[in-house]
């Protein structure tokens, strides 16, 4: 089932990108990459405000 494969994708996904992406902000960024936007310069945005939100869970 196609909705079955997605959902383990996004599970696999998750694992690898909890450091630094809630599963929600995971979920928006492979729909965008799915509709045409460049992953370059989405990993370069999500970054750019990813690692704030780490740095600030690390610390409490």
């Amino acid at each position: 089932d196609k909705r079955k494969a997605a959902r383990e994708t996004i599970d696999i996904l998750y694992e690898i990108s909890s450091l630094l992406l809630d599963r929600q902000s995971l979920s928006y960024c492979v729909s965008l990459i799915e509709n045409g936007v460049n992953p370059d310069a989405l990993a370069t945005s999500e970054t750019a405000t990813a690692l704030p939100q780490s740095l600030v869970r690390s610390n409490e």
